[in-house]
């Protein structure tokens, strides 16, 4: 179950836009967040965005897992995995996906997950 109330429509993050899928939260396992859309342009191949996403933590979990997501319909059920993230430091790293959801976690607090476009 989202964080927050489905938006219709998503969020769009555009190239440069900084979209915060958590925010100095501390978030469950199993949560995820709102739903983001990343709009095509005539200059982008249709769905060929690539995103860089990072994740950055207020206090260090001892484990953590989260997982980006992408799906055409915001549905939990239609949610597919693109890339994981389970680096208790934080990192960065470059996908094309739309959704991030935590997986797991222990410990630690201030969760943020930037989505950049």
């Amino acid at each position: 179950m989202p964080n927050y109330s489905a938006q219709v429509p998503p969020y769009a993050i555009f190239p440069g836009d900084v979209a915060l899928a958590f925010n100095g939260e501390s978030p469950a396992a199993g949560q995820a967040s709102q739903q983001f859309t990343l709009p095509s342009y005539a200059s982008f191949p249709e769905n060929g965005r690539a995103i860089r996403w990072q994740t950055i933590f207020g206090a260090a979990p001892s484990a953590v897992s989260i997982v980006l997501q992408t799906a055409m319909i915001d549905s939990d059920a239609q949610y597919a995995a693109i890339d994981t993230s389970a680096a208790t430091t934080g990192e960065a790293r470059t996908v094309t996906g739309v959704r991030a959801k935590v997986s797991s976690i222990t410990g630690g607090s201030g969760v943020i997950v930037q989505i950049l476009g």
